[in-house]
């Protein structure tokens, strides 16, 4: 039986996407993305609002790192686990790879609400999915990624196992919002 590998990879993505993901993140509020669930979290925040050692960003938007992180590092918000995910996930990625702008943590415009995270997020996902349905999945991924001589094929199932941990964890914390947690 001929396997077509991009569209199984491609469909594993999708699946998760389309039935249980986006519906939970549907209605997304201001007021989840920039709640902060215990004192000192990670977050994106307005330039210049930041205490956290690195505020990275072009925009009137930052988001906090340090580098080395600290041990243990620090809980992080809604916006922030939605900034990595679109920046360091997705754009860098569909940068290096598929001929999308430059993207980085530095020089990303971060999103001031909700609405245009979610935005942000459908447009990265949307580059990454076209681009990965054209892959050679077993040619090696290239000096852009920490381990060139990889396949494809691996950073797909990385990227797949990134987006899936990291939005489901925006749902968790959406769950603990609406549950009041720490409000």
């Amino acid at each position: 039986m001929e396997v077509d590998w991009n569209e199984v990879l491609s469909e594993q993505w999708e699946f998760h996407w389309n039935q249980q993901l986006r519906k939970r993140l549907e209605g997304l509020t201001d007021d989840e993305y920039f709640w902060s669930p215990v004192p000192g979290s990670w977050s994106v925040r307005p330039r210049g609002k930041s205490t956290a050692p690195i505020q990275a960003g072009s925009g009137d938007y930052t988001i906090d790192f340090a580098f080395p992180e600290p041990s243990p590092a620090p809980f992080t918000t809604i916006a922030w686990r939605l900034g990595h995910v679109i920046v360091g996930v997705l754009a860098a990625r569909n940068a290096s790879h598929f001929g999308a702008p430059e993207a980085s943590y530095e020089k990303w415009v971060y999103a001031g609400s909700a609405a245009e995270a979610m935005t942000q997020l459908e447009h990265e996902l949307d580059v990454w999915l076209a681009g990965v349905r054209g892959l050679d999945l077993s040619a090696p991924v290239g000096d852009q990624e920490p381990y060139p001589d990889l396949p494809m094929a691996a950073l797909v199932l990385h990227i797949n196992r990134e987006l899936i941990h990291h939005l489901s964890e925006v749902c968790l914390l959406r769950d603990l919002y609406a549950r009041g947690a720490e409000r």
